[in-house]
């Protein structure tokens, strides 16, 4: 690993220490390659997902995130 590397990551991490930060970035990059393999069996399964069913997802997303808003913000006025 680059000396320059190390010296970045050893300016931001705390306690658990550069083997700590690498093994939680090898960790992450080992999910995000899991979820890319995934995505292409499923794309090559059921082909690729068109711009109308892409917005429907964002639109469920907002949905939801505007619920949880709703909710925690009655919480807030409850305490």
């Amino acid at each position: 690993m680059p000396e320059e590397l190390v010296e970045s990551i050893k300016e931001r991490v705390d306690a658990r220490g550069v083997s700590g930060y690498v093994a939680a970035a090898a960790a992450h990059q080992d999910a995000m390659d899991r979820l890319r393999e995934l995505a292409g069996r499923l794309q090559e399964e059921h082909g690729a997902v068109t711009d109308d069913e892409q917005q429907a997802a964002l639109d469920r997303v907002a949905a939801i995130d505007g619920w949880h808003d709703e909710r925690r913000s009655h919480s807030d006025e409850a305490a």
